[in-house]
């Protein structure tokens, strides 16, 4: 069995989303420290092999309402993230988001295009 590009790039999308997910998930946060949170999952996310673009955006309303009154941080959490991955393999892209699902209560990780 050959494994195409598009497989490959399907795969390295799916990992990347997940390490992602669950290497930043708890970060400590502060309103003032989401560019710098961003920029560091970003930065993380682009070091690894095959990614092409990666844009995070963490929803400062959500993060307000979680922050503790006393210290005003809270911890990154799944429904506070919206990110958009494109990762290349040879001949493929593909194009995969981590978006928080309402009806699903759920941070759910897709495939959006491959190319």
């Amino acid at each position: 069995m050959s494994i195409s590009d598009r497989d490959q790039a399907l795969f390295e999308a799916g990992i990347k989303l997940g390490s992602l997910y669950h290497q930043f998930i708890g970060t400590p946060l502060t309103l003032e420290g989401i560019p710098a949170l961003e920029k560091a999952i970003e930065e993380s996310i682009s070091a690894q092999p095959f990614t092409e673009q990666i844009q995070v955006r963490i929803n400062p309303a959500l993060v307000k309402k979680e922050l503790n009154d006393v210290f005003q941080y809270t911890e990154l959490k799944g429904s506070m993230l919206f990110v958009t991955l494109r990762v290349r393999c040879k001949t493929a892209a593909v194009t995969a988001v981590l978006e928080y699902d309402e009806q699903l209560n759920y941070p759910l990780m897709k495939i959006c295009g491959i190319k």
